[in-house]
């Protein structure tokens, strides 16, 4: 009988139990069959492992041995059949392409390209507020790509294994009441709006809420969580928490203002603006696994996501206008380099 990896793991179980009852019930298996296999192992290799007891059982030098060279090389081991594996269902993952994204205007681009490029994928997407969940999914091989965001001087962070590919920056926009007198304006300035009642998104990992408090704050001021009150004004502010389809319903309803995305199509009821001077700005990045099933296809979905964007750009008319006028602009400079295409 050649000594097999099953063998050094069922003599490390019995060390680590401590007896023989206790490590045939950890391996599901009968005491008697245990202890035969445990006699073939120490037969094969020419020593006794254990010296039996009431107490249990306790490793003899020779054991000691055995032991040491084991747990050296058992995670080596482990770590081979990991890493073999990833590499198998990342292979057979050209058949099934999960896709997340943030809030951004780029999913139904990136799945139009992951199926132009694997037309017999099965292809499925799910929608996340935070990047960082993403990011995690991706390095936990739950996901083959996914669209993120991030903003000046809060980049996101690596993670092994997961490539990060900036797509294009924007600048943040308003989003009004239609009815609003500011809306009447070309270029609303940031300080106007923060004499309004706000709706925010929750706090989450995209920092999008920490982000706009720091822009506000270079005034001196800044929309409040829902439990502040604001201190230069005689009356409790009450922003409202929200994203998504209820943030749309309190801006079109003319109970608040907010933010978005340069990119945003305005809804009836509801005006895009931009803020003059474009002080906020945000990032849409691409990412994906590096050697994943779409790494070979790197070159070909960016291509073609990069088409989409263009187009999503000219069907959001405020934005549009807005390239029109900045067609160089790429976003303020940072410690790490210009905020924009790189």
């Amino acid at each position: 009988m050649d000594l097999e990896v099953r063998h050094l793991r069922l003599v490390c179980a019995i060390a680590e139990a401590g007896s023989l009852t206790r490590a045939a019930a950890a391996l599901g298996t009968p005491q008697p069959g245990l202890s035969a296999q445990l006699r073939r192992i120490e037969a094969m290799l020419g020593g006794v492992l254990f010296d039996r007891g009431r107490a249990g059982v306790v490793a003899t030098p020779f054991g000691e041995l055995v032991l040491d060279r084991a747990r050296a090389v058992l995670p080596g081991i482990d770590g081979l059949m990991a890493d073999t594996a990833r590499m198998a269902r990342r292979v057979s993952a050209c058949d099934r392409v999960r896709i997340g994204s943030v809030g951004a205007p780029l999913l139904g681009h990136l799945v139009l390209a992951v199926k132009a490029v694997l037309p017999e994928a099965r292809v499925t997407a799910r929608c996340q507020h935070s990047p960082v969940t993403l990011l995690d999914e991706l390095a936990a091989d739950r996901l083959e790509a996914a669209v993120l965001g991030d903003h000046p001087d809060q980049r996101l962070p690596e993670r092994d294994g997961v490539v990060l590919h900036p797509l294009a920056a924007e600048p943040v926009f308003a989003l009004l009441p239609a009815s609003h007198p500011l809306a009447r304006l070309d270029e609303v300035p940031l300080a106007a709006l923060l004499d309004e009642d706000w709706a925010v998104p929750r706090p989450d990992g995209d920092r999008t809420r920490e982000y706009w408090s720091s822009e506000c704050a270079a005034a001196e001021r800044r929309p409040y969580a829902a439990d502040e009150a604001r201190p230069y004004a005689p009356r409790p502010y009450s922003p409202y928490e929200a994203e998504g389809r209820p943030l749309i319903e309190l801006i079109r309803a003319g109970l608040a203002v907010s933010l978005c995305q340069a990119t945003f199509v305005e809804v009836p009821g509801t005006a895009v603006r931009p803020l003059a001077g474009s002080p906020l700005w945000y990032r849409h990045v691409l990412a994906w696994h590096h050697d994943g099933p779409l790494a070979r296809h790197g070159a070909d979905i960016l291509r073609r996501l990069t088409a989409g964007y263009a187009d999503t750009c000219a069907a959001a008319p405020a934005y549009a206008r807005w390239r029109t006028r900045h067609p160089h602009a790429t976003g303020p400079a940072s410690d790490t380099g210009t905020y924009g295409l790189q």
